[in-house]
């Protein structure tokens, strides 16, 4: 026979776009239309449906972007359309290749019950069925006119980013409000030929193709053109045979979960996203109602209780779907935040606060952690996971590295410690599934663990900016259950998935160690008053849980309990993956800013009422140390009278010399050039040269940075093709403080930013701290700072949650070259047996390292990730004055290293009182360090109290409450008691001895005698 493929598959896709689908809805009438366009923000639907409305013609623009538009549809139901389905049609000017990241809106009726949600891909409004005689129709949808900023010429600078600088410019123009009767044969024909002809694309030459194709052609064959809605059914027939073959038994199994990923901000506020969250789950609530089998899942806790807040109307169907068993709370988390850079306790908050809403609301506790969308993942998660309670991990975000090929899609992740949770990525490479036949194929061809386990995860559904599953993709799901050629699709819960998976996988690989995303680099330092943001309030909410547990233990000071929950979920809300990441537009962070200094402020008030609790009225000035290391005599917890601590007697010692200037203690000695760069860092005790010879540390150092795409998250490695070294200097002057700390101040310009620095050494001090402040007028360029160390490092040591992690510094494979910006927290270390030197920061969260070879060997290069100026999505990122803290440790080494960065990062505070006070909780053994001490969530009046091992080795010690207590236990991260030999804790005295593996994390509950 001759070869007719291409005349079938022209036909075939010429009839279904332009004759089928359109015929989907065959006749309409149009709405009276009427609207009220809210000159500001958005406003409670209760008072829009009460608004006066004026004319609006079809076809009139409307919308500035960010707006908000009320429109009132009015109409009647012809009496020929009797028994009819009919349906609503609004097209608001729509690209439906834009779903999300345009206009949208959410329809409500006369009496503010919700309908549904419209947008490009979901345009239909339900109608109840009309009886036999005419019946009046009446809907308001509140509309968003959400610019579009990612569209078809994507990353091109834009000012629609924040109210304050869009455009007043009318962006959308209607298409249709009109009435219309849906064509469900017509409608199911669509279906059935989308799904063949997909699938047919994914199957090699041979019979079950050429059948296909055949009877797509009999199909049409049968099909009037001009008489589609009554010919439909013929057509359908003759694809029956072919839909109804069924599956091998060998065929991959997909479990599909409706789903929208949405973003809490990103190309939209958080306002916004408030809004997205009830258009969305309003339309999959309602979708529930017309496939039985449908299950939708949503994560993120805030996002369920912004619609509580915000959308109650929207939120009552919500708990309903969710008590029915169909719609899935998912996750766990307060919100799918970012992985690598918050603090430990700041993803065991995002655990706590996030399972407790979903127990309170729902009486749900999820078992697993979705996050499908953050950029990399922290090697202390495992251990988090399992320490809260989770028994499986998803994701699919390292299906985007540029460079490597991750090896498995189901397998075990191992962690810093040594623990593993159950991982699954699912071989779709998404996690906006539309069921289409290229998805279905790549899940069941990509499969990497097909030699044991069956199946994968689908997520389906429209997301990024909301959307959800359509009802194209659940009849699609019915077509694909079990279809010959096709891989299976059945809607299911993730955690079923898990545990069958688990049984099918015995022995499941392992992969050990961060889960490194090979792009998006650049989000550890876009965006950087946002990241200081974060690591300020972080440590002022751990901070005042401190000072107020002492404090109600102490004096009965009444524990904030509200007051303190609400400053830490506002912190664990900006850590979603794209917020502290800096990817956000700019009115996202212009907020975020300014939520980040209400938190500081608030907890500062809390922190002063504690504290004033603590030493009483008085003037003796009485030093305070939150750090967990002590400080200046003063231990952890402690308020100490300045009098009764020991006077400083140490020096330093302060020379201007011909080069420069040596500043010199007891413990070191560092030599500055006229240029203000560090060309000498000696350790005193051993004569040991910290900085490699004829190199100068504490250089800044200007690169372009202009990626391939995604601004603000990527910078490619050619960026090290282009720099500047900063020498040239405006001025450079030394002192000395009247506590003996020497400071060497150096200014500098450069293209059209300034920079000034604070070289400071103190009295006993290894550290050589550098205060930065930086003018920064710069435009696509990366700033950085060198330190090349004389120390030939096989290994950097690097900060992460509750621990370290250590990344070799060849580049001996695609898998270490990829790794060419990497992630720290507190302090980066670098050594070799017998020396090392650290360096610490206040707010930094990205460096590199490079091994470079001179004369006298091989030297490691640290260089901290300073600042940044992509022009997308935010033109103005970074601009203007940023602050930077960061040091030097001369001969360090991990345990120094640990308490260097917490020490600069938890300032000693003196204040005016009576007295000092002892700590209410101490912790004995080298390298426990102490995290958290607050009372239990639960407002029982416990005491929880949180340590951990830093050190990366096992140790014994003991944590000593010092007040008398009745009993203790051991419990989980989210304070929920553990059951077993495990949970029982003997103490003595308030004293629980504890023996802690490496990097163990210990959360240990003390109920207080009356």
């Amino acid at each position: 026979m001759h070869d007719d493929i291409a005349l079938t598959l022209g036909r075939v896709t010429r009839v279904l776009e332009e004759r089928i689908r359109p015929a989907i809805h065959s006749v309409s009438v149009p709405f009276t239309v009427d609207c009220h366009e809210l000159l500001g923000e958005p406003i409670a639907p209760a008072q829009a449906l009460g608004l006066e409305y004026t004319d609006y013609r079809i076809g009139t623009a409307w919308g500035a972007a960010w707006g908000t538009t009320w429109f009132r549809l009015r109409g009647t139901v012809p009496a020929a359309w009797a028994g009819k389905r009919v349906e609503a049609l609004v097209d608001l000017g729509f690209d439906t290749n834009l779903t999300g990241f345009q206009c949208e809106g959410l329809v409500y009726r006369g009496n503010g019950t919700t309908v549904k949600a419209i947008n490009p891909r979901n345009q239909w409004i339900p109608v109840a069925d009309p009886a036999a005689g005419e019946e009046s129709v009446e809907y308001f949808i509140e509309t968003a006119a959400n610019p579009v900023l990612l569209g078809h010429h994507p990353f091109q600078p834009t000012a629609e980013g924040d109210i304050r600088t869009a455009s007043p410019r009318k962006l959308y123009s209607t298409r249709r409000m009109d009435l219309a009767v849906f064509e469900p044969e017509v409608h199911e024909l669509s279906l059935d030929l989308e799904v063949l002809l997909e699938l047919q694309a994914e199957l090699p030459e041979g019979p079950r193709r050429m059948r296909i194709l055949q009877a797509l052609d009999n199909a049409l064959d049968v099909l009037d053109l001009q008489r589609i809605s009554e010919t439909a059914p013929a057509a359908r027939a003759e694809l029956a045979e072919v839909l109804a073959k069924r599956a091998g038994e060998s065929a991959h199994r997909i479990s599909a979960v409706g789903h929208s990923h949405i973003d809490s901000a990103w190309l939209w506020p958080v306002r916004e996203t408030i809004r997205k969250v009830a258009r969305t789950a309003s339309s999959m609530v309602e979708m529930l109602g017309y496939d039985k089998e449908f299950l939708y899942g949503m994560s993120s806790a805030q996002q369920y209780a912004w619609i509580k807040e915000h959308r109650p109307e929207v939120y009552d169907r919500v708990k309903d779907a969710v008590a029915s068993g169909r719609f899935l709370p998912l996750g766990g988390m307060w919100v799918e935040s970012d992985t690598v850079m918050p603090s430990g306790e700041s993803l065991v908050r995002q655990f706590h606060y996030g399972q407790q809403f979903f127990r309170e609301e729902f009486g749900v506790t999820c078992a697993g952690v979705w996050l499908p969308d953050s950029f990399g993942y922290s090697p202390a998660l495992p251990q988090l996971m399992k320490r809260a309670g989770f028994t499986w991990f998803f994701t699919q975000k390292i299906s985007w590295n540029q460079q490597n090929t991750f090896p498995h899609h189901t397998f075990d992740w191992e962690g810093i410690d040594g623990s593993r949770v159950f991982t699954h990525f699912p071989s779709m490479d998404t996690y906006n599934s539309q069921l289409s036949g290229s998805e279905v194929a790549r899940a069941s061809r990509q499969f990497r663990e097909s030699r044991h386990a069956t199946g994968s995860i689908a997520p389906v559904g429209w997301g990024d900016g909301g959307g959800g599953t359509t009802r194209e993709m659940t009849g699609k799901a019915r077509r694909l259950a079990d279809l010959e050629g096709s891989a299976t699709v059945k809607w299911e819960h993730p955690d079923e998935f898990f545990k069958r998976a688990k049984a099918e996988l015995e022995n499941p690989p392992v992969w050990v160690g961060e889960l490194y995303l090979e792009l998006h680099r650049a989000t550890l330092t876009s965006q950087h008053r946002t990241k200081q943001g974060n690591r300020r309030t972080e440590h002022l909410l751990v901070e005042a849980e401190l000072w107020c547990a002492t404090a109600a233990a102490y004096s009965g000071f009444e524990y904030p309990h509200d007051e303190i929950d609400e400053l830490w979920k506002t912190v664990l809300l900006h850590q979603f993956h794209d917020i502290l990441p800096g990817t956000s537009i700019a009115w996202v962070h212009r907020e975020v800013v300014a939520e980040y200094a209400r938190v500081a402020q608030a907890a500062e008030a809390i922190i002063a009422a504690a504290q004033a609790a603590l030493v009483g009225r008085g003037e003796r000035p009485i030093a305070l140390n939150a750090a967990p290391f002590t400080r200046s005599g003063v231990r952890t917890g402690a308020g100490t009278a300045v009098a009764e601590l020991a006077p400083v007697t140490e020096t330093v010692t302060a020379t201007e010399t011909a080069a420069g200037f040596v500043l010199s203690n007891a413990l070191v000695t560092v030599a500055i050039s006229r240029d203000g760069l560090v060309t000498s860092a000696i350790e005193n005790a051993t004569g040991r040269e910290t900085i490699a010879a004829g190199k100068e540390a504490n250089l800044l150092q200007l690169h372009q940075d202009f990626p391939n795409k995604w601004d603000a998250w990527d910078v490619d490695k050619f960026y090290r093709n282009q720099v500047t070294d900063l020498r040239e200097l405006d001025s450079i002057s030394l002192s000395t403080d009247a506590d003996g700390t020497a400071r060497v101040v150096v200014e500098r310009s450069f293209s059209a930013s300034t920079v000034r620095q604070e070289l400071t050494l103190a009295p006993g001090s290894r550290v050589l701290q550098i205060e930065q402040s930086t003018d920064w007028h710069e435009t696509e360029k990366f700033l950085k700072v060198a330190f090349p160390l004389d120390i030939r490092a096989e290994h950097t040591v690097a900060e992460t949650q509750f621990g370290y992690q250590k990344r070799v510094t060849h580049v001996n494979t695609s898998w270490e070259a990829a790794k060419f910006e990497t992630s720290m927290h507190r302090f980066v270390l670098a050594e070799e047996p017998g020396f090392g030197a650290a360096l610490i920061n206040d707010s930094i969260y990205g460096f590199d390292v490079t091994r470079d070879s001179t004369e006298a060997g091989v030297m490691t290069n640290v260089r901290l990730s300073l600042l940044r100026a992509p022009r997308f999505p935010d033109p103005e990122t970074d601009q203007g004055i940023q602050g930077h803290r960061y040091g030097l440790v001369i001969g360090a080494d991990i345990a120094s290293a640990t308490e260097a960065g917490a020490l600069l990062n938890s300032p000693e505070r003196t204040l005016a009182g009576a007295h000092g006070f002892d700590p209410l909780v101490t912790v004995e053994g080298t390298g426990i360090v102490l995290s958290s001490v607050k009372l239990a969530g639960d407002r029982s009046g416990d005491l929880v109290v949180r340590v951990y091992e830093s050190l990366g080795r096992r140790v014994a010690g003991t944590v000593n409450v010092h007040r008398p207590v009745e009993r203790a236990s051991a419990i989980t991260l989210l304070e929920d008691p553990i059951e077993g030999p495990g949970g029982t804790v003997e103490h003595s005295g308030g004293s629980v001895a504890i023996a802690l593996t490496a990097f163990e994390v210990r959360t240990l509950r003390f109920t207080f005698k009356d």
